[in-house]
C-alpha cells in the first residue's frame, strides 16, 4: 500500500519502451518517456528483496507501473520532487485507511531488506495484513549519480 497523495498515475507500458541504462543496480530497469520527461523505472520487487516483476508475468505485452512522487503534491495539487516508475505485478485497488491504525512493529517474517522500505502494516477488517510502503525510502535508494 502506498499513500494516494504520493501516486501520480498508474500506467500500462510495454517492456520494450523502457531503455536500459548500463552500470545501474539490477533493480533499475532503465528510463521511460513519460509525458516528455525521463521517468526512472524500478523493479519494486527486486529492490525490496522479493520476486522480480518478470517472475509474475503471464505472457503479457503490457506491464503495470505506478508513477510515484515521493515528495507528494503541494497545496495547489502540483507534483513536487522526483518521479519514479515502480514496475509491479499489478495494482489492485484503492483502500481507505485511517493513518492511526497503521502499526509500526513488523513481524519477524519480514526480510531485513524489505523492512527498509516499510512504514509498517495495516490490518484490513477481515484480518488480512497489508504492508505500507515508504515512498521516501524507495526514492532514497536511487543511486546518487543520477
Amino acid at each position: 500500500m502506498l499513500p494516494l497523495k504520493q501516486i501520480t498515475e498508474v500506467l500500462k507500458i510495454q517492456f520494450h519502451q523502457i531503455v536500459p541504462i548500463p552500470q545501474m543496480p539490477a533493480w533499475v530497469m532503465g528510463v521511460y518517456n513519460w509525458r516528455g520527461e525521463i521517468l526512472w523505472m524500478l523493479d519494486l520487487g527486486h529492490l525490496m528483496g522479493l520476486d522480480s516483476w518478470y517472475q509474475h508475468q503471464l505472457n503479457r505485452s503490457n506491464h503495470t507501473a505506478i508513477v510515484l512522487s515521493p515528495a507528494g503534491k503541494n497545496q495547489a495539487g502540483t507534483d513536487t520532487g522526483i518521479h519514479l516508475g515502480l514496475v509491479v505485478a499489478g495494482a489492485e485497488d484503492l483502500e481507505t485507511c485511517d493513518r492511526s491504525t497503521i502499526q509500526s512493529a513488523l513481524d519477524s517474517q519480514v526480510t531485513t531488506k524489505l523492512d527498509d522500505f516499510l512504514q509498517g502494516y495495516w490490518l484490513r477488517p477481515g484480518g488480512e495484513i497489508i504492508l505500507v510502503l515508504d515512498a521516501a525510502a524507495i526514492s532514497a535508494a536511487m543511486p546518487n549519480n543520477l
